[in-house]
């Protein structure tokens, strides 16, 4: 079983023991709560030990019988929480990337407003196909067993048809590490960094770049996406994390906006590519 889905597990398993202990009659020994339940001592012991995943009607027959039924939204919400905030990559990958690629592309057609951030690779709503294939390669390869490359590259250009309705806007930040990483051949990246240069002046996206050269606030690292500023999608080399609370949006906005303090735009972008570009002469 993956890492992030265990530690969310045993999350949930301490904050039921905590309930047990704060039942209002006295506190209750797992023996108790057992015959309170109906069950077997040791289902007691697993939830609480995060050796058993609860289902819904545990959680709200735990709620009961502790005396708090308040309790069940939020171990209803964190138990929802195991697969829809925090997706491993074996187990998002699971089914190949198409499925994965579908569920971002639900959310982002639902979506009016995006801020991106990526620190090392082009953002993906403005890559060349070929590109994103290399891109997705790499993934596959170092996730290994992911076969649906091609459906996932048509995903995702699919996707960048976000970017001519009417009514949408794009505001996308990448430090000048993305415009260097030969994560494809040179001439890939030649070609991608043109369709860079051709998405300057677009009514739709505002595109920053952080040069090298820079004075930075934070680190810039680890990117992800702000839907309409409802939702969070960051990305670590383990998983893929969808935060929707207002504290977490909050803070990956001011992220954001910390980092865009630093970026460089139209002409001055324009150069920093060019100069990307013409790096690539070398190669």
């Amino acid at each position: 079983m993956s890492t992030d889905y265990q530690q969310a597990r045993a999350a949930l398993g301490a904050r039921l023991r905590e309930l047990r202990f704060s039942c209002p009659d006295g506190r209750l020994t797992g023996q108790q709560l057992a015959q309170r339940l109906g069950w077997q001592g040791s289902k007691v012991s697993k939830l609480e030990n995060g050796r058993q995943t609860a289902t819904p009607e545990d959680l709200r027959a735990w709620a009961d019988a502790t005396e708090q039924p308040g309790a069940y939204a939020e171990l209803s919400a964190r138990l929802a929480g195991f697969e829809s905030h925090i997706r491993s990559w074996r187990r998002a990958l699971a089914n190949g990337f198409k499925p994965l690629h579908e569920g971002l592309s639900a959310e982002i057609e639902r979506t009016t407003e995006m801020w991106l951030w990526e620190e090392s690779v082009i953002a993906g709503l403005l890559q060349t196909p070929e590109y994103a294939r290399h891109v997705i390669q790499r993934y596959a390869e170092l996730l290994g067993g992911v076969g649906d490359i091609e459906d996932a590259v048509r995903s995702r250009v699919q996707r960048q048809e976000w970017l001519y309705r009417p009514g949408h806007k794009l505001h996308v930040l990448m430090w000048e590490a993305a415009l260097r990483s030969l994560i494809c051949p040179p001439s890939v990246l030649a070609t991608q960094l043109d369709r860079l240069t051709g998405v300057i002046g677009m009514d739709v996206v505002e595109l920053g770049i952080i040069p090298f050269t820079a004075s930075v606030k934070i680190v810039p690292a680890n990117g992800f996406w702000v839907l309409d500023g409802r939702l969070v999608v960051a990305e670590d080399w383990h998983a893929e994390m969808w935060l929707d609370d207002a504290d977490n949006v909050t803070l990956y906005m001011k992220v954001w906006k910390t980092l865009r303090e630093s970026a460089v735009y139209g002409a001055d972008a324009h150069n920093v590519i060019n100069s990307a570009r013409r790096a690539l002469n070398q190669h």
